[in-house]
This record gives C-alpha cells, structure tokens and sequence, in this order.
C-alpha cells in the first residue's frame, strides 16, 4: 500500500473490522481472518476480478455491491462488510488491493494472537522459524520455491510446526508461504515479525553476534536503542561465529556494523589500493 488513496481505503476498513470485531473471541476471529486470506488467494490467482474491484469509473457503492455479491453466502457477514468497505476506497493500482486485502487477514490473525495474550509468543516464534529456515539451506530452498506447488509447501510447515506453535503463528507462516506483499519466503516471515512487533508498538532490532549476549547486555542494548528510536524495542539476536567479534544491528533500513570481520574487510580494501 504505496499511495495515499490506499491508504485511506484500507484505514476506513481497518476501522469497520475493529468496530464490528470487538466483542468477538479469538477462535471468531481467527475464522474473519481465514475468510479474508482466502479473498486475498483469489484476488491473487484473478487479476481480472481486481481491476473490477477498483475500477474508478465504477462508483464505490457498485464495487462494494460487486464484492458482497460475489461472497454472499460463502463469508461471514462482518467479512463482507469489510471487505465491501475496502473496495469502495480507491486504489492507484489494483495490486494494492491484494495487498491491503492480505494485510487485514494478517492484522486479524495478531489479533486473535492478541485476544489469547499471545502476541509475544508469536513474534518469537516466527523469528525462531525463520533462523531455522536460514540454517538449513534444503529447507529454505525447499520452501522459498515459487514453482513448488504451494500445497504441497503448506503440508510441510504444518507436519513441522504442528503442536510446537500458536494456531496464529502456523497460519502466518503460510500467509509467507504465499509471498506476502510479493516478498519471497524469507523476507515475508520478516516482515510479518515486524508487524508482530508493531502490534505491540516495539520496533525489531536484528542483532548478529558471535557469541551468546548475557541477559545484562540485551537490556542495555534494549534500552540504548529504545531511546533512539523513541519507542520500545524487540531484540532479534542471531549469534555468528564467522563475524569474530563485536556486534551487527539492523533496525529497519539502519545498519550499525561494528563487527570486526567487517573491520578486516575494510583493512583488506584499503590496503588493496
């Protein structure tokens, strides 16, 4: 969601689904959730439909209509409303309908992690899933290949994380199985740990180490760059031998490399000239 017109379209839904969501258990929101992502695999596999559903020479009130009309009797009513809420914004492009279409499936789905006072747990453990995925290069090539049948990928994730994991944090995965705003697999379970994070107002920190932080440490880290950042801070910490010593953070687009492989590099460069 890149423009301001998306932006709007998908505010105004994002506040009909907490309005008509706030007395709901987890387990009803996790089905709204369900509803509303398995939308969003058919605005990604119908492009057609998409360009119908934000065609701006149709007035918004016709594309809402369009909407119920096509799920009537297949969602819940609270997802068509929603849904029939988003489509009546406008959008620059019709991908960023699909877009703003998953991110409400995944808003949903924190949700119920939320409700169940779950959230941190799932952060953590799409973080941990994600580690596990780098680490183990048959997996991630396994699971980042687009030509592989996407079922087939789902059904090796849940015979992974079945029992191990909340019920929010084995859908998320899928959710990055699919290329979650047109990520690849990786790069999706990031971002999803993002918007965990979000959810709970903290900004992710990824910390690469070459030995184990002591829990004294994290929290002075923690702390350093919470007050950086004016918020607070989720620390991700990777531990890599290979980077010798000193420490890597990344926050966002902000890179702090005070490694000192990246200080032997940059010996090796100089006196390379």
């Amino acid at each position: 969601m890149t423009s301001s017109v998306s932006r709007e379209a998908y505010g105004e839904a994002s506040d009909r689904l907490t309005a008509d969501t706030a007395t709901a258990t987890a387990t009803q929101l996790a089905s709204v959730a369900d509803e509303i992502l398995s939308v969003a695999g058919l605005l990604r596999a119908q492009p057609r439909l998409r360009r119908a559903l934000t065609d701006p020479s149709r007035p918004g009130a016709d594309r809402a209509e369009l909407v119920r009309s096509l799920l009537s009797g297949k969602v819940s009513e609270t997802t068509a409303n929603v849904l029939g809420a988003l489509v009546s914004g406008r959008f620059s492009k019709p991908v960023e309908l699909l877009d703003a279409t998953e991110r409400l499936g995944v808003e949903t789905l924190l949700a119920t992690a939320e409700r169940d006072g779950k959230l941190t747990d799932v952060e953590d453990e799409l973080f941990r899933f994600g580690q596990i995925v780098s680490g183990d290069s048959t997996l991630e090539v396994t699971l980042s290949d687009p030509g592989a049948a996407l079922e087939r990928r789902v059904k090796l994730v849940q015979a992974l994380l079945k029992g191990k994991v909340h019920v929010a944090t084995g859908r998320l995965v899928e959710v990055a199985l699919e290329g979650f705003g047109g990520r690849g697999f990786v790069a999706s379970l990031n971002r999803l740990v993002e918007l965990t994070a979000a959810k709970r107002d903290r900004e992710v920190a990824y910390v690469t180490v070459a030995k184990p932080l002591t829990d004294a440490d994290e929290t002075a880290l923690a702390a350093k760059l919470s007050a950086i950042y004016g918020r607070g801070v989720s620390l991700k910490v990777d531990v890599d031998p290979s980077i010798i010593g000193g420490a890597s953070v990344r926050v966002g687009s902000d890179l702090y490399d005070g490694t000192i492989l990246r200080r032997l590099n940059a010996a090796k460069q100089a006196f390379a000239k």
